[in-house]
């Protein structure tokens, strides 16, 4: 077993500091990568002139290669690069990439530089969250919701910042400054560094992956069964950005007080908004439950996750159908994100904590990118699901949505007692 040196005991907001500095660095990461998402599709159909369909084809493309590159990336951070280094390259590639994006001829090649330096990033800073912990350490299993909370605040300001200077002074001012966010969260990174866990000689790292095989291969049916539940719930999941936002633009009446006009963006912040508010009152719910041994376990939690997506998606079926071509209240949008927030954060921070807890010795960084690469096949199957909206009505697209959604809930629930099962072969240890 790999051994690595802890972060200080020392703590901020009764965490180890190190996860403060994930947390801050994760956050402006994602402050670029959703503040660049949330102008994307309207930039290629209201700039770049692209049809709907081929734009929707594009944005799936697009999402799913930032979470393909991730089993690359995260097998040469586990195998030669370290996780440190991993995260300063992809970092800084990406910065590449996001300031690429203000210059219209470089903008396949800026989609490609932020994709190949998020699959550095991406599995190899999470990676890191476990080894803050001692083995036994209670906070351990809770740290990924926290982790998930920065992943929110990033994306909740991105589309405030980005957003609203793409709209109002052009979108290559909007693709700037999520530049600017990505080298702020390098900046956190290296200057936090002190505080976060050393990564371990690679040569002992090599040397351990002569036993990693056997124990992948018993874990590879359950995790890889774990990721096609995830990759259909993902196909309704990631219409946030793509159809649900064009409904935000042509379906939706987002006049306020009779006067001011939501930028259609800002709807996007609603999402990471309500994870700071659901948050802390699912983990004192969860909390309590374990206090009194009723606490569900990650599946049925994730089943319960994709079950209130479908049921948001459903809900935004009824409101389309009842509203016909009379734009819908900005209320019900707001409704919707509520409920598919409710859901998210049962499915994706569980699942994420779940693929840490059951990565192989030496393996942290590559099985969280299989965990990503679950995003991958979701995000390939939205943006394929995405195509159909222009040939139906916007009721029975939703509707269609939360019968994917109701199928993912069936599967996941399917295999929770395996999942129970190979948590309870393994005990508590450091990454």
């Amino acid at each position: 077993m790999t051994a690595v040196t802890p972060a200080p005991e020392a703590t901020w907001f009764g965490q180890p500091r190190g996860l403060t500095i994930l947390f801050l660095t994760e956050m402006w990461e994602k402050f670029s990568y959703f503040g660049m998402r949330a102008l994307l599709v309207y930039y290629m159909t209201k700039s770049l002139l692209m049809g709907q369909a081929q734009a929707s084809l594009i944005y799936g493309l697009y999402t799913a290669f930032v979470y393909f590159t991730p089993i690359i990336g995260g097998y040469v951070s586990d195998r030669w690069l370290g996780r440190r280094r991993a995260v300063i390259l992809g970092g800084s590639i990406m910065a590449i990439g996001h300031f690429a994006m203000a210059f219209e001829p470089l903008f396949f090649v800026a989609l490609g530089c932020i994709a190949v330096g998020n699959g550095l990033f991406l599995p190899s800073l999470p990676s890191q969250i476990g080894s803050l912990y001692r083995p036994t350490d209670p906070r351990r299993h809770r740290a990924y919701n926290v982790y998930y909370v920065g992943v929110n605040l990033g994306a909740f300001l991105a589309p405030l910042v980005c957003g609203t200077l793409g709209e109002t002074l052009g979108w290559h001012w909007g693709f700037g400054a999520a530049g600017v966010g990505m080298l702020a969260g390098l900046a956190v990174y290296i200057l936090g560094g002190r505080y976060l866990p050393t990564d371990p000689p690679r040569a002992q790292v090599r040397a351990e992956a002569v036993r990693v095989p056997g124990e992948l291969r018993r874990l590879l049916p359950l995790l890889a069964g774990i990721g096609l539940c995830v990759v259909v719930f993902r196909g309704a999941y990631e219409q946030v950005g793509n159809t649900v936002a064009l409904w935000a633009d042509q379906g939706v009446d987002r006049t306020v007080t009779g006067a001011l006009l939501v930028p259609m963006t800002w709807f996007q912040s609603l999402n990471p908004l309500l994870v700071f508010a659901l948050t802390p009152l699912l983990l004192v719910w969860w909390s309590r439950r374990s206090a009194h041994g009723r606490e569900a376990s990650p599946l049925i939690k994730m089943a319960s996750g994709a079950l209130g997506v479908a049921s948001a998606f459903f809900m935004l079926a009824i409101v389309a159908a009842v509203s016909g071509s009379t734009p819908a209240s900005w209320l019900w949008l707001v409704v919707f994100f509520v409920l598919l927030t409710a859901g998210e954060l049962y499915i994706l921070p569980v699942g994420l904590g779940l693929f840490a807890r059951l990565a192989p010795a030496g393996m942290a960084a590559t099985t969280i990118a299989a965990w990503f690469l679950a995003a991958f096949a979701g995000n390939l199957l939205a943006g394929a699901l995405g195509a159909f909206w222009s040939s139906m009505a916007p009721a029975a697209f939703f509707a269609m949505m939360g019968g994917v959604g109701v199928t993912a809930a069936g599967l996941l629930a399917l295999m929770a007692p395996a999942a129970r099962r190979a948590e309870a072969e393994r005990a508590p240890r450091s990454d």
